[in-house]
Order: C-alpha cells, then structure tokens, then sequence
C-alpha cells in the first residue's frame, strides 16, 4: 500500500488536538493497514521519527432518520506518538572511531492542523 492509501485523514477532537502538545497525533487510517505501515508512512509523509503506533477499531454506530435505520461505517484510527527532540545518532566505524550522523526529522507535523 502507498503511505498516501495508507493516512485517510487527521481526527481533530479536542482530546487530540491537547495531545499535539506531547507529541501525539491522530489519524483516520485504512482499516487493513498493520502498525508498522502507519509508522513508515508517517515517517514517509511528514518526515518525522515516530516513537510508538496504537491503533483502534472503532465500530460503527446505528443512526435514525425517521423511521429509516441504518448504521455508520466502522473505521480505524491510529494515535501516532513522534520524538519531539530528535538527536544525532552515534557509531563505531572502522578503526573505532565514533562518526555522528544528523538526521533531517521534524519535531511537529505542520499540516496536520492545516496550517
């Protein structure tokens, strides 16, 4: 699956939008998408490190219009949480010498609020 099939759409509530704050950030996701993938497309789309995915199925409730019933379709979400101070990471190379390398990661995803 590609990251884009993979990330639906941002779940703006008022519990995640106080989440932003830790790091935490919510997202609608394919229902057959694995923890693993949601990570790698986060990482792919935003250019972040994710730390940990939870993923919840959310059922479908049943909705009235009159004397019509019907229900609303299940969902998944995924709570991402991302490193907010990312560092440089170190290695030994040959020889024994330690060789830092910088990552490029963001420590907030920018579109996720539309901005």
């Amino acid at each position: 699956m590609k990251p884009e099939e993979i990330i639906i759409a941002p779940v703006i509530t008022e519990k995640s939008s106080e989440d932003i704050q830790n790091g935490k950030y919510t997202f609608e996701v394919n229902k057959k998408a694995t923890k693993v993938e949601i990570a790698k497309a986060v990482e792919k789309l935003f250019e972040v490190k994710v730390l940990k995915v939870n993923t919840i199925s959310v059922k479908g409730k049943e909705k009235r219009m009159g004397a019509h019933s019907g229900m609303t379709p299940a969902w998944k979400k995924a709570i991402v949480s991302i490193d907010t101070a990312p560092q440089d990471e170190t290695y030994l190379s040959k020889g024994g010498k330690e060789v830092k390398v910088s990552r490029k990661y963001k420590d907030t995803i920018d579109e996720f609020m539309g901005a």
